[in-house]
């Protein structure tokens, strides 16, 4: 248990894949992690400007939006590259392999729990930061209002597996800070999935869903909300299911609905 002394700085890359990264910076040492650091750049001129230094890099998983900065950012640093201990033939010169349970450490304040998040693919971890004020650095594995896609070498089962098993059980106040900014499209899937959604409805218009710049931070209790890959037995999502998928089960299980509805996704 650590106290809370952890500053999360969001960077907005702008690019065509709507990226964030992230720093992670320890108040006391000025030591800090870039996950993902797609925007190498940004990373640096930020550091800099805040008198901080980048020790460690974390890739959540082995895309290449995710891991393209790594060997720039490691030219001007020196810092560690960590990553899921089974992405080694995926991702070059990682220093740490990572598995569950571990703890990253970052200066001297800072500890953070790895979790063994599989789905997206099969080499992803999220770190969770497990304090009074917890936080979930989840990569591609959880969106804004969705969850990622099993297109690049994921499965959906193991994905909705990481889902029930891990994410469901952590605290609702847990802020969530994902791989990329897709809150918009995300609630209008939620909308179309579940009409009558009364938050998704308010939240879609507001700023912070529209300007990636200045975002809307969620939690868990938020995307308990929102997000329609938690809202499993909502009988308007499955009643809404049941009219593109004809064959669903009489009372589906959670497991049915999830993958059906990542099914949808794919191609909405």
């Amino acid at each position: 248990y650590m106290e809370t002394l952890l500053i999360v700085q969001q960077i907005w890359t702008a690019n065509k894949f709507r990226n964030f990264n992230y720093l992670i910076v320890c108040p006391k040492s000025g030591e800090a992690m870039a996950i993902d650091p797609l925007d190498y750049e940004q990373c640096l001129s930020i550091s800099k400007k805040n008198g901080w230094e980048i020790t460690k890099i974390l890739n959540t998983h082995e895309h290449w939006d995710h891991i393209g900065g790594n060997q720039h950012l490691i030219e001007k640093t020196g810092a560690q590259l960590l990553a899921h201990q089974n992405a080694k033939d995926a991702i070059e010169n990682i220093d740490i392999g990572l598995k569950a349970g571990d703890s990253v450490k970052i200066g001297k304040t800072i500890e953070l729990e790895v979790l063994d998040t599989p789905g997206h693919t099969m080499s992803h971890v999220c770190l969770f930061a497990n304090n009074d004020k917890p936080a979930l650095f989840c990569g591609d594995t959880l969106f804004n209002a969705g969850v990622g896609h099993c297109k690049g070498g994921g499965n959906p089962e193991d994905l909705y597996g990481t889902f029930v098993n891990q994410l469901f059980h952590l605290p609702d106040h847990t802020e969530i800070y994902p791989g990329h900014d897709y809150w918009e499209n995300n609630l209008k899937f939620t909308l179309d999935r579940e009409p009558g959604n009364i938050k998704a409805q308010k939240m879609i218009n507001e700023d912070g869903i529209k300007d990636p710049n200045n975002p809307l931070v969620s939690t868990l209790g938020i995307e308990k909300e929102v997000n329609t890959f938690f809202r499993l037995k909502n009988t308007e999502v499955i009643e809404n299911l049941r009219k593109t998928f004809p064959d669903l089960s009489e009372n589906p299980g959670m497991k049915e609905v999830f993958l059906k509805l990542r099914e949808l996704r794919n191609d909405w």
